[in-house]
């Protein structure tokens, strides 16, 4: 997938986020697996501290799991998340970045949320794909690719 088709989510703080982004910025949309569990944590964390210098580069930031916005609105306020967080419950946006993909853990297979990113300009194309990401040092190169822009 090269462009983005135009959706509309429910996110955090009540607000229905559209994607491609309709004031033209740059959109940055990271999966995650799960509210408060400790890598998510750190990548929203490594996101909310370096959220000014995406917004300084015309980029909006967006977290997406499948958790519900209850949790998101718990996770969000505990860490003091400046930016929104998209439920995805029925993983239709998961579903069309395919980042639901067989995983294993302690020996069981099952189908979960790879983390990855993407970063989308505002006519919808994705001009940067991270798959499979490592929290370590991830948000600084996301960063640096979108100041080059």
């Amino acid at each position: 997938m090269n462009k983005v088709q135009p959706i509309t989510c429910a996110a955090t703080s009540d607000l229905e986020v559209s994607i491609p982004d309709t004031q033209g910025r740059n959109i940055i949309l990271y999966f995650y697996p799960k509210d408060s569990t400790s890598g998510c944590t750190t990548e929203g964390q490594d996101f909310r501290d370096n959220h000014q210098a995406f917004i300084d580069a015309n980029t909006v930031i967006y977290g997406v799991s499948r958790d519900s916005l209850k949790s998101h609105e718990n996770f969000k306020a505990k860490q003091n998340f400046p930016f929104e967080l998209i439920s995805d419950p029925e993983e239709t946006l998961c579903n069309t970045f395919g980042v639901i993909q067989e995983k294993m853990n302690y020996g069981k297979k099952y189908m979960g949320i790879v983390r990855s990113t993407f970063l989308i300009d505002a006519d919808g194309n994705i001009l940067k794909h991270w798959d499979k990401v490592r929290v370590a040092g991830h948000v600084d190169e996301v960063l640096e690719t979108v100041q080059a822009l």
